[in-house]
């Protein structure tokens, strides 16, 4: 049976791999002051982190509507017999919840909604997996019973360059990213039940690489059989630091390489770097 693959951008996929499995993904908006774009498309992640730095104020982000997918829904069932659409966090995101009242109004059963409760990448790992066994002919149990497998084993490491924008987003007090911006801390940061939250701190920048593999290290015992993705938030410097010392350390089978796009980056800020891969 033919299945349509379906995400929103705070899976953070490289273009690259969105045309191959041919993908929809569908942008959340960013609001900078009273400006609105859509991520991805009217925004570019190098444009959003330049505008990000010059903004006197923290950008909002706004989820797809319910009416949005509807219409994406709709059109899709036209064409395919079955739709899975793979969601980022639903406790970070309303955008979960508009596919499950755009079904409800629609009252399709070939419609599926699968909650990673993952962000960026970690979420855009289930995506690609799903759309490759959809592309080998896979059916949607089969398809959803490996999403649900690898939900419990998908594990992101990131940190931020800057405390600035977790503390504006109400992530940390002020005290706290003051505290840690004087005594240059550096946070390891993870995402459990699909909430971000702290796995450890170094101190200055030259340790938090050698932190975050030891991390890998210790989650993972088979991660030279894998295929990794890591990404950064305009930080290329870092990020190519980061996949040399990944080869040599981890020798993964792969790596993936994706931006950070403004749904998350508005929230983590200019700097951020990840890795994703299976526990």
């Amino acid at each position: 049976m033919s299945i349509k693959i379906i995400t929103d951008s705070l899976s953070d996929l490289p273009q690259n791999l969105i045309k191959e499995f041919d993908i929809e993904v569908l942008p959340l908006t960013v609001i900078f002051e009273n400006t609105e774009y859509r991520d991805g498309i009217d925004l570019t992640s190098e444009e959003f982190y330049k505008k990000l730095k010059e903004s006197p104020s923290i950008p909002k982000t706004s989820q797809v509507t319910p009416a949005k997918f509807e219409e994406v829904f709709k059109n899709y069932l036209q064409t395919y017999e079955q739709i899975i659409y793979i969601s980022g966090s639903s406790r970070a995101t309303g955008t979960y919840q508009s596919s499950v009242i755009a079904k409800d109004l629609l009252q399709n059963d070939n419609i599926y909604i699968f909650d990673t409760m993952a962000l960026s990448f970690g979420c855009g790992i289930m995506v690609l997996k799903a759309a490759q066994m959809s592309k080998e002919g896979k059916d949607v149990q089969e398809i959803l019973l490996e999403l649900e497998n690898m939900r419990n084993s998908v594990d992101h490491i990131f940190t931020v360059d800057t405390l600035e924008y977790l503390q504006k987003g109400g992530r940390i007090s002020s005290t706290k990213a003051a505290i840690g911006t004087i005594l240059n801390i550096k946070p390891i940061l993870t995402v459990e039940e699909g909430l971000v939250s702290q796995l450890d701190q170094v101190r200055g920048k030259k340790k938090v690489i050698s932190k975050m593999i030891e991390i890998v290290k210790k989650r993972s015992n088979n991660i030279q059989n894998q295929i990794i993705g890591i990404s950064h938030a305009d930080n290329e410097e870092l990020l190519n630091e980061f996949k040399k010392v990944i080869k040599e350390e981890l020798n993964p089978k792969d790596i993936i390489v994706t931006n950070i796009g403004s749904a998350i980056g508005t929230h983590a800020g200019p700097g951020t770097i990840a890795i994703f891969y299976m526990k």
